[in-house]
């Protein structure tokens, strides 16, 4: 095997990958600059290159073009300290094997090298080209692990023309990544529209929709184009697509089938070329076992699907969000951005946001109108957001019982906390099969919610867990529901 070869300007780095090949019995070469690599190349080549993204003597990405035009299948695992959108949407569009985010697990290093490794063995590396894209900001902030997952399926479907399904709670930021989609995509050039369907009147979403020939419709003095012909070339963005109603899910599939469609009142079918990508909060395929869903029209939706993390999942994120906002609300109000002290921002570090991202900036936005000093401090919080905080530290007071790990509070986490107060109270007592016991808990809280929506009717029951019938009859048998 050849060795691999590892560029960075940090000689810590270096040491680190070096001793852990060594361990792995990998053969290695180390590099601190990338024109030392590229007169190297002349000579010999190895079966994976690690580099750097940013160095003081070359630039990782510009290292990334010269190999991928003289070496188009060897793999490049792209290092970088800076983990934003656009240092993974420019490694992948530049043809990276990975990108792999500073600090990192060595563990996990080493086995993407030996994945690495194995591509580079078979020999079925694609050559991709870089389209001189770069860009001076991020449209999307984060680090965290979940995070730098989005930025990696960004970066793949950067050159794709597929349709993408977005799904992830309310305020986490699901039209930031279509956008991020439309911008690195073949599409760039064209039209981003972007359209709420839940923002609209139903019996107008067709026609929002669709367009409109003139006197379709009392009301409708011209013709007007909807929003497929508005996006043609470009990308339409379907907001909460689960909110749109059975009949125009329907119109809807037929012209994702084959893009054609006819505007309200309208006889001649058009053609728009279009790409979407939808977004949802709701779980569809409940929807579709719902019947309030197309089945079919889901699977043409998710074509790929894309999950953005609440906040809650990326805590770590909070900090660098929290003072970007700081800047970005005291940049649109035309005043004097004021910093966060250190406690206010371990404070707002541990509160669950269940309004997510846009909970945070509308947080930042108030901090900044409301609060008189320069150094915001934690007795500047609003109460709300205490009194919240407060909430969710308190354990159920009512036992263990069903009932209560229930009773949640709609978006909060306070059925979470509970469940997970209970199980290290039941793990201090010394308790036997607490796993079993709390699923059998969490089963029986949520299949007699679903009975009293239902009034008791199994059938709907079953359908709206999205569960089958006879599972719903053997669970209620078995945690002693069947009456």
């Amino acid at each position: 095997m050849k060795p691999v070869w590892i560029v960075d300007d940090d000689q810590s780095i270096r040491w680190v990958l070096e001793k852990a090949l060594t361990r792995e019995n990998i053969p290695h070469k180390s590099f601190s600059n990338p024109n030392d690599v590229l007169n190297a190349l002349d000579k010999e080549t190895p079966q994976v290159l690690i580099s750097d993204i940013r160095m003081p003597r070359g630039n990782g990405l510009d290292l990334l073009q010269n190999v991928k035009e003289t070496h188009p299948m060897l793999p490049v695992i792209i290092m970088t300290a800076y983990s934003d959108l656009d240092s993974a949407v420019s490694s992948f569009q530049g043809g990276a094997f990975e990108y792999l985010t500073k600090p990192f697990d060595i563990d996990k290093a080493v086995e993407l090298i030996r994945r690495a490794i194995e591509q580079s063995e078979r020999n079925q590396s694609s050559n991709k080209e870089i389209n001189g894209w770069r860009q001076d900001s991020t449209e999307i902030i984060g680090q965290a692990p979940a995070m730098q997952e989005v930025f990696r399926a960004i970066g793949r479907l950067a050159q794709s023309h597929s349709t993408v399904l977005i799904t992830g709670e309310s305020g986490t930021g699901k039209e930031l990544v279509a956008q991020a989609l439309h911008k690195h995509s073949p599409r760039a050039k064209g039209p981003f529209v972007a359209f709420s369907t839940a923002a609209v009147p139903k019996d107008l979403l067709e026609s929002e929709l669709f367009g409109h020939e003139r006197g379709a419709f009392s009301g409708a003095l011209t013709l007007r184009r909807g929003r497929f012909e508005q996006a043609d070339g470009g990308t339409l963005f379907l907001d909460e697509i689960g909110e749109i109603s059975f009949d125009l899910q329907t119109r809807l599939l037929r012209a994702l089938t084959d893009g054609h469609f006819y505007r309200v009142g309208g006889q001649d079918p058009i053609k728009a070329n279009v790409r979407i990508i939808a977004s949802t909060h709701h779980n569809l395929e409940a929807r579709v076992a719902a019947g309030a869903f197309r089945e079919d029209l889901l699977h043409r939706l998710n074509v790929i699907r894309l999950r953005m993390p609440a906040l809650r999942e990326r805590a770590e994120d909070i900090p660098v969000l929290a003072r970007h906002f700081m800047l970005s609300c005291a940049k649109s109000l035309g005043v004097e951005a004021k910093k966060l002290s250190d406690d206010v921002l371990r404070e707002i570090s541990v509160k669950p946001f269940p309004g997510n991202v846009r909970q945070l900036e509308n947080l930042c936005h108030w901090l900044t109108v409301m609060t008189p000093s320069n150094v915001i401090g934690s007795g500047d919080l609003p109460t709300d957001l205490l009194a919240e905080a407060s909430e969710l530290a308190i354990a159920p007071q009512g036992g263990t019982s069903p009932a209560n790990l229930a009773g949640t509070r709609v978006g909060g986490l306070d059925w979470e906390v509970g469940l997970g107060r209970l199980a290290v109270k039941m793990l201090q007592d010394g308790d036997t099969g607490v796993y079993d016991a709390l699923c059998s808990k969490f089963e029986k809280a949520v299949l007699q919610a679903a009975l009293e929506v239902t009034r008791g009717r199994r059938v709907e029951a079953a359908q709206r867990l999205g569960i089958g019938r006879n599972t719903i009859t053997r669970k209620l048998q078995e945690l002693g529901l069947d009456d």
